[in-house]
């Protein structure tokens, strides 16, 4: 740290080491332009949206790896139309060496493409081992999901961790990105209450202009009240303008005790802003 740095010592230190990024199948230009910007050997994780195609994944993954750092492409269950599109991903990706890790989630559509009506269903069909993936990414929801009962959705974080370990695979949870540290903090204690130990990495909106911020947020069912907004550093009322997230991680940081939350890292949400994010990690990590 730098002397007079304002950044507390475990954003610092801890929580911003081996930090990582998200992108979609068409942000490989980006990624390309940032590449100079993010450190060797970075989680990238690769998205699987329903406009992108198998040779986009599998040209992204790639991209990914030759640029130094690691791909963590994503199987959207609900989006695979059978065991053989499973199948053809995963050989794809093993065939490029870009298949170790992945990250398992159900996706968006209300009803599945296919044979796979969650991200367990694809962890339990043993094709993940086969095909040489050895870690396995996992959703988190600290707020809750729009559309699952928290019930389900606790049950689900234990059934997938269970399955895991049965298959020999490791493991990390994802959660999705929020605006208040708080419930954060308290989710990954109640994870630990619960025998998990898997690592977690906190989801964090890179900075972004606040209306896209919102919409993300909209989305995904993030809460959002005008409390907690300007807790996080903007006006619902004013959208004009851009926020980072200084303050929930100053926020994070200073409530952070790896005696009861265990192993954290941090995800950064890009929104297609690579660089833009890359370099305000630099500048935070030095206090600026």
């Amino acid at each position: 740290m730098n002397p007079g740095s304002t950044v507390p010592a475990a954003v610092g230190t801890s929580l911003l080491e081996d930090f990582s990024l998200e992108m979609t199948g068409k942000d490989v230009p980006k990624l390309q332009e940032a590449s100079d910007t993010i450190p060797q050997g970075t989680r990238v994780n690769v998205t699987f949206l329903g406009n992108e195609d198998l040779r986009m994944r599998l040209d992204a993954a790639r991209a990914v790896k030759r640029l130094g750092f690691v791909p963590v492409p994503h199987l959207s269950a609900r989006r695979l139309a059978s065991q053989a599109d499973l199948e053809k991903f995963l050989a794809g990706l093993r065939a490029d060496g870009t298949g170790e890790n992945v990250f398992v989630v159900g996706g968006d559509p209300a009803r599945p493409e296919g044979p796979y009506e969650d991200a367990l269903s694809v962890i339990r069909t043993g094709l993940l081992q086969e095909y040489g993936v050895r870690h396995v990414g996992i959703s988190g929801y600290p707020e809750g999901h729009p559309a699952i009962p928290e019930r389900a959705l606790w049950s689900a974080l234990e059934d997938k961790h269970t399955d895991l370990a049965q298959g020999e695979l490791s493991g990390s949870v994802i959660t999705q990105f929020g605006f208040d540290a708080d419930p954060v903090l308290a989710w990954i204690e109640d994870v630990r209450r619960r025998g998990i130990g898997l690592p977690i990495r906190i989801g964090v909106p890179g900075p972004a202009g606040v209306r896209r911020l919102m919409t993300y947020a909209t989305r995904f069912g993030v809460g959002t009240s005008a409390a907690i907004a300007k807790k996080y550093g903007f006006s619902l009322t004013n959208l004009i303008g851009t926020a980072g997230p200084d303050r929930f991680l100053h926020t994070l940081a200073s409530h952070y005790d790896p005696g009861r939350h265990g192993e954290v890292k941090l995800h950064f949400y890009t929104f297609g802003g690579l660089r833009t994010t890359s370099e305000w990690v630099a500048r935070f990590r030095k206090g600026a």
